[in-house]
């Protein structure tokens, strides 16, 4: 009955361009199940289209610094610093959350992947198969020349490729997930292909395949692209394979298929203010890093970049920079699954700073101090073109910023001490607002990197299935819960209904001495108005007041490691040698409650959450802090 009802949920979400273009894919699976599924083959084993067999793969395409000197050599592939990758690293169909496995026989058109507590999350095995862990092994091989590299690539790719043969098995089941793969397997040829010459080498076999891999990978993304209510980031890093592809066989059609997409898709995707419209900071991070890396790439090959990807692109990288402060913290509200284009270390690092540094390099300013920049661009980009960008101008974060048609308003002391980020967006994106969470007017405060008042986070998308509404749920964030219910409705994991308006925002930095921000969010049930008064020298007031509810609670969600004081009316926080006191007028009761928390995707924590019951309509609380 559930299934049937999201189902008529996700009707609904549809116009009718929608339904046909939907039906219209149906009748292509089922031609291509006849086609490739009975065939059961390898993805380079099938016949290439009369257009697409004449191509030929040129390394020289693809921006490569082949002196680079700043490189590591690839031991495991991080899996969300969770999982074992040595234990893993043959085990394509690993449920992890489980010790059941994804089927590897049936054709991935029929196979349900979403919220299967009885296999596992399906993003957690996807991180294993985009094969980053086959791009680092090149590049090693190609520095370090040692065969057993070179054994071990070539052991694990054909070892893949025998068990998840082309439209059998969930690593067939979304064009993204192919686009990320294909990105893998052209850093993988050119290192290779290097690695041949240099240490001259004949093995035409594996290089034959990944190339034909590629090609009918890429023509697959193009016939099953993301559209309508699906076209979110799954079709930029779709189209950017479709142009990365396109580039490295020097085939203008998809080049230009490519550029057009992304083209129209910048302003559709993201305000002009530099928001992104899915209300991640994680997925702008993901998708500046599919134009970035795509830029670079249109750059040496002498390929004009239209003027509305630097426009908006600037805009974008002033908002992520002013979402990450000065001790490595960053404001970051709705999902994050971690995910990312390209690895060429398999180690974690900080993506958002990774993609400020790239941003750098490809705009006419940067937006980092260009220190210990990832070896991503250490690859990918000259030593000379790396040390002109300390040539350019930087942008540097204003004490106060507001980004009203984003929906996001950042303050920080003078001193980059105190970092505090509000929302006061949008619930997300289109139809679905797939990756948003029910955190209207809530805040993160962090002091001198430190979290104090959390985002809940992530943990993961589909296992178990409740605790994905729970990290969404408005209860688990800083703001406030009326009637113990959501601000929008939930109807699945990556789909809402009822939705609240954000109105009246209002914003006044005039005063030196503080700055005040408003907003009213309205649903069905109540409307909620909250003001924030941001104290430059050591003090946040925040005021709120409800009309049309009578359980009236705020949260506040604070550091897992918090030691937490509760006298009458005065809460104390303490962190290490960070001290918060807050105290409530109007507060009817506090309670002190175990919640959990995630700050990494499958991690999680259990943390406290001071919830404390209005006892009007109306209640202010006042936050004072370290400086």
């Amino acid at each position: 009955m559930k299934k049937i009802t999201w189902y008529l949920n996700r009707l609904k979400a549809m116009n009718m361009g929608e339904i046909c273009w939907r039906f219209q894919q149906k009748n292509l699976q089922k031609q291509e199940r006849r086609k490739y599924y009975k065939e059961n083959l390898p993805v380079y084993e099938f016949e290439l289209p009369d257009e697409l067999k004449n191509l030929n793969a040129q390394v020289d395409r693809i921006s490569i610094n082949w002196n680079n000197e700043k490189f590591t050599v690839f031991k495991e592939q991080n899996l969300f610093g969770v999982y074992s990758y040595n234990k893993y690293k043959r085990a394509w169909d690993a449920g992890f959350q489980t010790e059941n496995v994804w089927p590897t026989d049936q054709c991935s058109y029929d196979i349900s992947i979403s919220q299967r507590e009885d296999i596992g999350d399906i993003r957690t095995n996807w991180e294993l198969n985009r094969h980053y862990q086959f791009a680092g092994m090149a590049k090693s091989f190609y520095v370090t020349g040692d065969f057993s590299i070179l054994e071990e690539l070539q052991e694990l790719f054909y070892d893949w490729n025998n068990k998840n043969h082309f439209l059998c098995g969930v690593e067939w089941t979304s064009a993204m997930e192919i686009a990320i793969r294909v990105n893998s397997w052209i850093y993988t040829y050119c290192f290779l292909n290097k690695a041949f010459e240099k240490y001259n080498l004949e093995n035409n076999k594996i290089l034959k395949d990944i190339s034909r891999g590629i090609i009918v990978m890429a023509d697959y993304i193009i016939k099953h692209r993301a559209k309508y209510s699906s076209a979110n980031n799954h079709l930029i890093v779709e189209m950017y394979a479709v142009g990365m592809s396109g580039i490295f066989f020097d085939y203008k059609p998809w080049e230009k298929l490519a550029f057009k997409i992304l083209t129209e898709e910048l302003p559709r995707q993201n305000y002009a203010d530099g928001v992104n419209k899915e209300m991640s900071l994680h997925y702008q991070s993901f998708v500046m890093e599919a134009y970035g890396l795509l830029m670079i790439e249109m750059k040496h090959n002498h390929i004009k970049i239209p003027q509305i990807w630097e426009e908006y692109l600037m805009h974008m990288s002033e908002f992520m920079c002013d979402c990450c402060g000065e001790y490595g913290e960053t404001v970051v509200f709705g999902d994050n699954d971690e995910g990312k284009i390209l690895d060429l270390s398999g180690e974690h690092f900080d993506h958002y700073r990774y993609v400020l540094d790239l941003m750098g390099n490809v705009l006419s300013k940067r937006y980092s101090k260009m220190e210990n920049i990832h070896e991503n661009l250490c690859w990918i980009l000259s030593d000379d073109f790396q040390n002109s960008v300390l040539q350019k101008n930087c942008y540097y974060s204003p004490e106060v910023k507001c980004y009203k048609e984003g929906g996001y308003t950042l303050w920080r002391s003078k001193n980059n001490k105190v970092l505090i980020g509000i929302d006061h967006a949008d619930l997300g994106f289109g139809s679905l607002a797939a990756h948003g969470h029910a955190d209207a007017l809530s805040f993160q405060m962090f002091i001198e990197g430190v979290p104090v008042f959390v985002d809940p986070g992530t943990y993961n998308y589909h296992v178990p299935k409740k605790i994905r509404d729970e990290f969404r749920a408005t209860k688990n964030h800083n703001t406030v819960c009326v009637n113990d219910q959501n601000q929008a409705e939930i109807l699945g994991p990556f789909l809402w209904g009822k939705r609240y308006k954000i109105n009246n925002v209002e914003f006044d930095n005039e005063c030196e001495k503080k700055c005040i921000m408003t907003a009213e969010l309205q649903n069905s049930s109540y409307v909620h108005r909250r003001k924030f008064v941001y104290n430059k020298a050591n003090q946040l007031i925040i005021e709120d007041v409800v009309q049309g509810g009578q359980d009236i609670h705020l949260a506040l969600i604070c550091n897992f490691k918090a030691k937490i004081e509760v006298n009458q009316n005065v809460v104390i926080v303490r962190i290490g040698d960070k001290v918060v006191k807050i105290n409530f007028d109007e507060a009817s009761k506090i309670k002190e409650e175990n919640v959990e928390y995630s700050d990494g995707y499958c991690t999680k924590k259990t943390s406290k959450r001071i919830y404390v019951k209005f006892k009007t309509n109306k209640m202010i609380t006042n936050i004072i802090y370290d400086k």
